[in-house]
């Protein structure tokens, strides 16, 4: 087992942060939507999961310790939908979509935005509470609030001027990210696919007709992300992950990093990147060679839709080809995504989503002995 400090995070082997949910967890949600118990009683078998979430991850020698994201339905609108000036509605626009029985949501901004009560602080203080490792915390980016809907996504009499809408977001989440450093958290995960998705050119091109250009939107989220984080305390580690999509084990983009890669690389001021590299839709590792010295990069080379268990020796050789642009003492491994970025979660049973765990701990011991 590897064993590093706070201030090393990533760590050669980690994860991107979200568990499949056990069955007794997904029938206590379900039952607390029709009424049958109260939000005391979901919380208490949720608080029981994630300690149990907890102790496997220790066993396989994880040291980025995180809740499995157990208290959230999706990885993005349940932290979004907390922030006042924000609500998640049904997309009206969108099809049902990866064989759900439900339809998309969006979040959309109806009013100025204010960190008006705590956003998952509990959450996060539960999660310190049962381990002695790194807790890491994962949320949203400020980016996937304007991403998906463009400029339609915010009302216009609330923020007639997009800086000001920008300006706003950014408070929210330093204040936020505030509460959660009081609170220790000292490894905090950005999630943000909205770089990762404007590597695609179907995806570009919709970007051109809502009046974006996406040549310029990579500037936008990372600087959005820098402001967000300006003022986190100088002993947290902030790491950035994208991935093409993960609902239920589908995929949304493709295409390599090479459109974003120079200006995210160099500009997001965060101390390391989760990529997204499980298969051919994200190119090759050539857009590496613009990541500057000193940055982490972590590998996603194992796969959370799937549960074929990768070859040590391919996963191996991979890192290597990777080295070629990134010295090897800068690289990381783990899964492309995490194993639930929603309720729903991936095709894989649990047993198998501890054994790519399980790998990657193993790899990483071998690589960075």
């Amino acid at each position: 087992m590897i064993f590093e400090h706070t201030r090393n995070a990533p760590f050669r082997a980690d994860h991107v942060g979200s568990l499949l949910r056990p069955a007794e967890l997904k029938e206590a949600r379900a039952r607390r939507q029709r009424g049958e118990i109260d939000a005391e009683a979901l919380r208490a078998i949720e608080d029981r999961w994630m300690s149990e979430a907890v102790l496997k991850q220790q066993r396989v020698g994880l040291q980025s310790i995180t809740d499995g994201e157990f208290r959230r339905g999706w990885w993005n609108f349940d932290f979004l939908g907390r922030i006042e000036g924000i609500e998640v509605v049904i997309d009206p626009t969108s099809q049902r979509f990866a064989g759900l029985d439900e339809p998309r949501h969006a979040p959309v901004v109806r009013g100025k935005l204010r960190h008006a009560r705590p956003v998952m602080l509990d959450d996060f203080s539960y999660l310190a509470s049962i381990t002695q490792l790194t807790s890491k915390f994962c949320i949203p980016s400020p980016a996937t609030l304007y991403h998906r809907g463009g400029r339609a996504g915010i009302s216009r009499e609330a923020y007639p001027d997009l800086a000001e809408f920008w300006g706003d977001l950014a408070a929210v989440y330093r204040s936020v990210i505030h509460d959660l450093a009081a609170a220790g958290c000292r490894y905090l995960q950005i999630d943000d696919t909205s770089f990762s998705i404007l590597c695609d050119e179907t995806f570009r091109a919709s970007c051109r007709v809502r009046g974006d250009d996406p040549d310029a939107l990579p500037g936008v989220y990372a600087k959005a992300i820098n402001d967000a984080i300006a003022h986190r305390p100088e002993d947290m580690a902030v790491t950035m992950h994208t991935c093409r999509g993960n609902l239920k084990s589908t995929w949304l983009a493709q295409g390599g990093y090479e459109p974003v890669a120079e200006e995210v690389f160099n500009t997001a001021a965060v101390d390391g990147f989760f990529l997204e590299y499980d298969t051919d839709r994200a190119g090759g590792f050539e857009p590496l060679r613009y990541v500057p010295p000193g940055k982490k990069v972590v590998l996603g080379l194992v796969t959370t839709k799937t549960p074929v268990l990768e070859d040590q020796d391919a996963l191996k050789r991979k890192i290597d080809a990777a080295a070629k642009y990134v010295r090897l003492s800068d690289l990381c491994l783990s899964p492309q995504c995490g194993f639930a970025s929603t309720h729903h979660g991936n095709n894989l049973s649990e047993d198998e989503q501890w054994r790519k765990l399980e790998l990657v701990v193993t790899v990483a011991g071998d690589v960075w002995k």
